[in-house]
């Protein structure tokens, strides 16, 4: 299984932990990341773009989409951000044909040229529907049998569900959970596990924010989870980075780790906690490697 690796901004910058527990967790399932395609490749917009300048956005992203074409491989993601803009765009693309010869003029001055093939997918879909829950549990070598996790999927890779492919793959709306299961973990649900974590505001109202960010960790802790799993790294650095400021405005310890899905599924499968830089979180994760008997 081979893929044109996009991953994104934050992976790259502010959240580096899960950009290295990818890695190793796509060597040991054996996805191959292409990393050649990409080399080049822009930011999707994030959503914040788009509201200033629609037809630009859609142009990097079909740009992004001509690349994984002309290197002929599926395109795989490890943002649920970068996942929800660039299917949101592809559906505008393929809809509207006159839209995506407008487009392909400004992307042949580069050489390049959507066809409207590209099915950009997260890793989350990937491991659910290439690699497969059977293979995976197979690799479990370290079940994480007695750990509670809550689901945290964000907004962007959940609606708008017309262009995320759900219809198709009704699997999609349990992927977490089904992931969770597989290694051995209990599921904890809660309400507002496909709501916003409160990052896309972070900038224009702080207080907000990080009262969402209190909202959902404190709800989660409340129902028995020893911590949160998220595909989404934009809401990993709000639920870990500003949990000590939630903390603070609700005049309590939280104190609930925050798992990239990626490290989840390594601790299961045997990779070094260190490798994939569980010690970096702004909340420790001591606390859970030390209930599945792991160092970090």
């Amino acid at each position: 299984m081979k893929y044109a690796f996009y991953p994104g901004c934050v992976s790259r910058g502010a959240c580096p932990e899960l950009f290295s527990a990818t890695v190793e967790v796509c060597d040991r399932l054996g996805i191959e990341l292409d990393y050649e395609p990409m080399r080049g490749a822009s930011c999707t917009g994030a959503g914040v773009l788009q509201e200033k300048n629609q037809f630009l956005a859609d142009t990097l992203n079909a740009r992004t989409f001509a690349m994984a074409e002309k290197a002929n491989l599926p395109l795989l993601t490890i943002c649920s951000t970068c996942q929800g803009v660039m299917s949101q765009a592809n559906d505008r693309l393929k809809s509207d044909a006159s839209y995506m010869d407008q487009i392909n003029e400004v992307l042949s001055e580069e050489g390049l040229e959507y066809k409207g093939t590209a099915n950009p997918r997260h890793l989350l879909w990937v491991l659910l529907e290439d690699v497969g829950i059977d293979t995976i549990k197979s690799k479990v070598i370290n079940p994480l049998i007695g750990f509670k996790a809550a689901p945290f999927y964000g907004c962007y890779i959940v609606r708008p569900s017309t262009t995320l492919g759900f219809e198709e793959n009704p699997d999609r709306q349990n992927s977490l959970e089904q992931l969770i299961e597989a290694v051995g973990a209990e599921v904890i649900d809660f309400p507002g596990k496909t709501l916003c974590c409160g990052f896309p505001i972070l900038t224009i109202n702080e207080t907000n924010s990080v009262r969402m960010v209190g909202k959902h960790t404190i709800d989660a802790k409340r129902g028995g989870a020893d911590a949160m799993v998220t595909p989404c790294p934009l809401c990993h650095l709000n639920l870990d980075g500003y949990q000590p400021k939630a903390s603070s405005m609700r005049r309590e310890f939280i104190d609930l780790p925050i798992l990239h899905l990626p490290q989840m599924i390594g601790l299961a499968i045997g990779i070094d906690p260190k490798i994939m830089r569980l010690n970096k979180h702004i909340i420790s994760t001591q606390k859970i490697l030390s209930k599945i008997a792991l160092s970090p």
